[in-house]
């Protein structure tokens, strides 16, 4: 899996302040995309290891609290961020007590493959749907346009 930015704090991508971030890789292609350079899944860096441990050392560093993760991008659920993905979330469950996850995806709730699905049933706010840009608002908290949906699961 590759990824275009991490931020340690970021107080944009969800509730509190939380270390978000943006991977490589979205098959939507969503016209008016504010993030056109995360589409192709080579864009960016390499996720390494380091950079997951970066992001649960930032999680746990207790001199700036945060809340969670937020993963967003390109897209978390793309089938070559999928694996990457499932282990991060897996391991901040369990290395980062109390931390919530939030994920935006392209992808609908209701058609997700069985291992995005893993995915999902471990992230407390998801954030569904491609963004429209004829139903685009910019006042909307946390999405693009208003088909998307959060679903909050925790």
């Amino acid at each position: 899996m590759n990824y275009s930015k991490y931020y340690p704090i970021d107080v944009l991508n969800g509730e509190g302040t939380r270390c978000a971030l943006f991977v490589s890789g979205c098959i939507h292609n969503c016209r008016g995309c504010y993030n056109q350079s995360t589409w192709s899944p080579d864009a960016g860096e390499l996720f390494t290891d380091a950079l997951a441990d970066q992001i649960i050392k930032d999680l746990n560093d207790t001199r700036i609290k945060k809340q969670g993760l937020s993963l967003s991008g390109g897209d978390p659920l793309h089938p070559s961020n999928v694996s990457d993905v499932l282990k991060l979330v897996k391991r901040v469950k369990a290395e980062c007590i109390g931390k919530d996850i939030w994920l935006w995806s392209g992808y609908l709730l209701a058609e997700l493959t069985p291992a995005q699905q893993a995915i999902i049933n471990l992230v407390d706010v998801f954030i569904d749907g491609k963004f429209e840009q004829a139903l685009a608002e910019p006042n909307l908290k946390w999405r693009g346009s208003n088909n998307q949906v959060i679903h909050r699961f925790k």
